[in-house]
């Protein structure tokens, strides 16, 4: 079974590759669909790629369910599914749009263990076994196999770099609060901003992937964390997402963790607690993860550090609601 669901995952991240990649940078593809299921703007663009996924698991996998952004979860005619499915088909649709590289396709797969619920209590982050990204201007491919490495067909040579002085990172602020954002981040971009690099590229996957080249030595995303630390800053982010918090989601996330595992990395939350056992199915803020790649474990920690003094300023100037208690998160 397992070859044959691992040439699944590749085939259907390189399906919508094919779909989307002639699409990069039409002003056609700008135009609002509808609401997304996580809550973001589905695009013209994101409309065309569900599409193929739905008629894609319809042929060549009908026992299998599938979840992805903008439709949410898809079961079987007959309800009862052998795997699923987590799809992201345009991570990055803003730069797909703008024709920019920093756009990919995310295909994972988990099984369902006999009797699991297709639900938020079902399959986690764990239970990921395979995960493909596919850029999409490029065509490069990371394929993971939990426990079977990883298959790329980019150069994978993670940095050595252990000093936030010299520092190449990104972090993404769609749907985030600029300010507060900042608050947490700003000693880390300050550190590194003339002896190393910050960047907002647009989308989770080609981020995390940065760090398997070589190109980037961390992805940083503390947006859960805030609000798990600082629960009055929930109010900044739904101003900023239309009355949504837009943070990442398992479909941003579980291709690409795998991939990141798989090729030596280190992944943990913002809070540098393992995202194992996050579930795997759902949107919104009850299953929005934050996250810290990272190339090595000295970096990972001195990153997490950092952190934990960003939010520990947030805290010092968001107020929280009137009589809440000051307890703070773990």
């Amino acid at each position: 079974m397992s070859a044959p669901r691992r040439a699944l995952v590749a085939d259907l991240a390189q399906a919508l590759r094919d779909l989307v990649a002639p699409l990069l940078g039409s002003h056609a593809g700008r135009s609002h669909a509808s609401a997304g299921h996580g809550g973001d703007v589905t695009f013209a663009i994101d409309a065309e790629a569900e599409a193929l996924l739905a008629g894609f698991v319809a042929a060549h996998a009908p026992s299998l369910a599938f979840y992805s952004e903008d439709r949410g979860l898809v079961t079987p005619a007959d309800g009862d599914a052998e795997a699923v499915l987590v799809v992201d088909p345009i991570d990055g649709t803003r730069p797909a749009m703008a024709g920019f590289e920093a756009a990919c396709v995310s295909v994972a797969l988990a099984p369902l263990r006999d009797g699991a619920p297709l639900d938020s209590s079902g399959p986690t982050m764990g239970d990921v076994t395979f995960g493909c990204v596919v850029e999409i201007k490029s065509g490069a491919r990371f394929l993971a196999e939990r426990g079977g490495g990883l298959e790329s067909t980019a150069p994978v040579s993670l940095s050595s770099n252990t000093l936030l002085e010299r520092l190449f990172w990104t972090y993404g602020f769609r749907g985030r609060p600029a300010r507060e954002l900042v608050e947490v981040l700003g000693e880390l971009i300050d550190a590194s901003s003339v002896g190393g690099a910050t960047f907002d590229l647009g989308s989770a996957c080609f981020d995390m992937t940065r760090v398997l080249t070589g190109q980037l030595d961390a992805y940083v995303d503390p947006g859960p964390l805030m609000i798990e630390r600082v629960p009055a800053v929930r109010t900044a982010f739904e101003r900023v997402g239309h009355g949504r918090v837009l943070n990442n989601s398992p479909y941003d996330l579980a291709a690409a963790t795998l991939c990141l595992r798989e090729g030596g990395a280190i992944v943990s939350d913002a809070a540098g607690r393992p995202l194992d056992d996050r579930p795997l199915l759902g949107a919104g803020v009850d299953y929005q993860m934050s996250v810290l790649a990272s190339a090595n474990s000295v970096l990972h920690e001195r990153l997490r550090h950092s952190l934990d003094e960003g939010i520990e300023r947030l805290r010092a100037i968001v107020p929280p609601p009137s009589g809440a208690s000051l307890t703070r998160g773990d």
